[in-house]
């Protein structure tokens, strides 16, 4: 790949940038810049020695599956190096790279991405809960740098293909036992008191709320959540887990939330199709509801422990 090919994807990684600082304050987009802009001339440097000292793999070749890794490796140990060489944060270096020298881009556009911006701006470094491990995922954990971004994720071989070349990030399996076929009848327990007569997601479970996930990695209950972001699991087939549960589970650990630390901000992607538009104002509540652009929206939600006998909607 030419030199000219990574000005290219620097120059149009620094312009989505910009768009998404013009959609709020001065603050976390606009630091960001002038890193990028310094990236994107390291990059062609960097990336040039990458791929002249590491050429791809035959993929005829016994030895391409460990070549792969030792160059995978190499190259987040040159990151690393690089990151600490300019004083950028690793994560941010990380995902400079990752958007600059790939095809891929975030699922979300950048006007939806602004949503989230504008309150990572406020409240990072925090503690960002994301249902969903994808190629937007280096982008939230460098916007949080200095904070805690952890990321569940259904499918197990995805976690391990995403390891193997971003091995900073945080992510877990979790499963889901719903089906999209069974959207209408969990809608339903809304009007169910084991699913909202109380702020306690453990409480939910042992009382057979189906919507209350299970299993999930202790880390969901040591910390406070800030931010939590809906993008998962998948929802576009008839056999597919759907966000039925996610969408509940976020809102509920909203509400669980300690008193006296703020409210959580909500977000869930993907509000065009039928479940996630219907689960995010009946679980996260229109009352809650802050701003819609797009497909995402934004719901503010406090806590239920700080007053008792708090509805669960406003």
């Amino acid at each position: 790949m030419s030199s000219t090919m990574h000005v290219r994807k620097a120059i149009h990684f620094a312009s989505l940038r910009a768009k998404l600082a013009q959609q709020g304050k001065a603050g976390l987009a606009l630091r960001l810049l002038p890193a990028a802009a310094l990236a994107g001339f390291l990059l062609v440097f960097a990336a040039r020695t990458l791929l002249v000292s590491f050429p791809a793999a035959p993929t005829t070749s016994p030895s391409s599956s460990s070549f792969s890794t030792s160059q995978r490796q190499q190259d987040h140990q040159d990151t690393a190096e690089c990151a600490k060489a300019t004083g950028l944060p690793l994560p941010v270096m990380e995902a400079l790279v990752h958007y600059t020298t790939s095809n891929v881009t975030p699922q979300q556009t950048a006007d939806e991405i602004g949503v989230s911006l504008r309150v990572l701006q406020r409240r990072a470094p925090c503690n960002f809960l994301v249902f969903g491990l994808g190629h937007d995922s280096p982008m939230w954990a460098a916007l949080n740098h200095g904070g805690r971004t952890v990321f569940l994720e259904e499918d197990a071989s995805w976690i391990a293909a995403v390891r193997s070349t971003h091995p900073a990030l945080e992510s877990y399996h979790v499963a889901y036992d719903t089906v999209l076929t069974d959207a209408d009848s969990l809608l339903q327990l809304r009007d169910h008191p084991a699913c909202v007569a109380q702020p306690d997601l453990t409480a939910a479970a042992e009382a057979s709320c189906r919507l209350a996930l299970r299993g999930l990695p202790p880390v969901f209950r040591e910390l406070e959540w800030d931010l939590i972001m809906v993008d998962a699991p998948t929802g576009w087939t008839p056999q597919a887990p759907g966000r039925m549960g996610a969408i509940y589970t976020a809102g509920m650990a909203a509400r669980a939330r300690r008193p006296g630390d703020g409210p959580t901000d909500v977000f869930v992607h993907d509000v065009d199709r039928p479940v996630e538009d219907a689960f995010s104002k009946a679980f996260l509540c229109e009352g809650y509801l802050a701003e819609q652009v797009g497909r995402i929206r934004h719901f503010v939600i406090p806590s239920h422990r700080e007053k008792d006998g708090t509805p669960f909607c406003p």
